[in-house]
């Protein structure tokens, strides 16, 4: 059997990434004052930040079914299966969507919801990939991800208010007592839901907060703080050296750990605007030879 692995764009994984990894990567919509835009096709990140940025109206969007089973179609030309891994259910209907069109191809294409994103949605494209090639088959691939959903943790600092004002997540005043007190609301997405966490006055208390949250998650959640056991990742939103700032920062919180790092998924950014930094914990996945 040929199987193949395919996610969308919020996992960060870029056309290239995708090439290296040998995965796929549907690129996702956003709808920019009334025009459709794609990521990395005729929306690069720079763009998409400008946009934000300049006052246009911005919205996140799902691919049409149409661009999806296209997207299944012409890899499936070439493999017998494909494991899909979509995006949190719980952040956008293009998982509820693609499980439902999955149902017509006859078991060939197999839909994962395990609460994934950015980074940790690239994970679990890794580990998709990893349980091919030790010879699982495309429903296995599935049912592991899926049992695996929860032992996953994002925290992010929100670097401006503004933009959880601007999609109806905080009214104008309480918005611009925050700014004005300089505020930091940390959020997170344990399973489905992006929720609040914590707020601190400074940057470098936020930072803190996220260490000790994810050190916390590591040991009473994902079995200790193990290189072995658990992998730490960074994403930031439009601001690179912000970003090797903390990552300097979190290689020195957790040493020995590999820390890989990111820009944050622009669907997320949509919603709480550049200059957020995340850190995330994901339990490594142990899978033996079958």
């Amino acid at each position: 059997m040929k199987i193949a692995v395919a996610t969308d764009s919020n996992s960060g994984i870029t056309r290239k990434d995708a090439k290296e990894l040998s995965a796929f990567v549907l690129p996702m919509p956003f709808i920019i004052d009334g025009n459709e835009f794609f990521e990395e096709i005729n929306l690069s990140q720079e763009e998409f930040y400008q946009k934000l940025e300049g006052g246009a109206d911005v919205h996140t969007s799902q691919p049409s079914p149409e661009a999806l089973k296209k997207f299944w179609d012409d890899i499936l030309k070439d493999f017998d299966y494909l494991v899909y891994i979509p995006m949190s259910s719980g952040l956008s209907g293009s998982c509820q969507t693609a499980s439902m069109l999955a149902e017509d191809y006859d078991g060939r294409v197999e839909v994962v919801n395990n609460q994934r994103i950015s980074v940790t949605q690239r994970s679990s494209v890794i580990d998709a990939l990893r349980m091919v090639s030790l010879g699982y088959d495309a429903a296995g691939i599935k049912r592991i991800l899926e049992e695996d959903r929860f032992n996953s943790s994002i925290y992010i600092m929100i670097g401006t208010l503004e933009y959880l004002k601007k999609g109806g997540r905080l009214t104008p005043a309480v918005a611009a007592i925050g700014n004005l007190l300089k505020i930091k609301p940390i959020l997170q997405i344990q399973g489905e839901k992006l929720d609040a966490f914590a707020v601190s006055r400074t940057v470098s208390g936020g930072k803190q907060t996220m260490i000790n949250a994810v050190k916390k998650d590591c040991i009473n959640r994902f079995g200790g703080l193990d290189p072995d056991n658990v992998e730490i990742n960074i994403a930031y939103s439009h601001n690179v050296e912000a970003g090797m700032e903390f990552l300097s920062e979190i290689k020195a919180a957790f040493s020995g750990f590999d820390i890989y790092s990111a820009p944050l998924s622009l669907s997320v950014s949509c919603h709480i605007g550049p200059n957020s930094l995340a850190i995330t914990a994901t339990k490594k996945l142990k899978t033996k030879e079958v």
